[in-house]
């Protein structure tokens, strides 16, 4: 469930470098913070601090109800980053145990 978690959210991500109506944006910023939130909670029940703080700030940062004005160029870079992100740890996670 987790890599399909993060395998969305890179899409969705990505999908706003596109052209898209307002209302797209929004719903990506809930899916965002309730994909976050879940990925937070599984990091933490894998007691991994580290990617528990990073989740929930990646929450904080897309959460709908406070907005955080970046300006659209910023937030395409926050986008691409954090999707680049999520497709490594997604390669990561795969990979064997050493």
């Amino acid at each position: 469930m987790v890599n399909k978690i993060k395998a969305g959210l890179a899409i969705l991500l990505m999908l706003c470098l596109l052209d898209m109506p307002y209302g797209f944006y929004q719903l990506v910023r809930f899916l965002a913070m309730i994909g976050f939130s879940l990925l937070a909670l599984h990091a933490k029940s894998q007691k991994n601090q580290t990617e528990t703080v990073i989740y929930i700030g990646l929450a904080i940062l897309f959460q709908p109800l406070l907005k955080i004005s970046l300006g659209r160029e910023l937030w395409n870079l926050v986008d691409v980053i954090v999707a680049i992100g999520l497709v490594v740890t997604l390669f990561k996670d795969r990979s064997p145990a050493q």
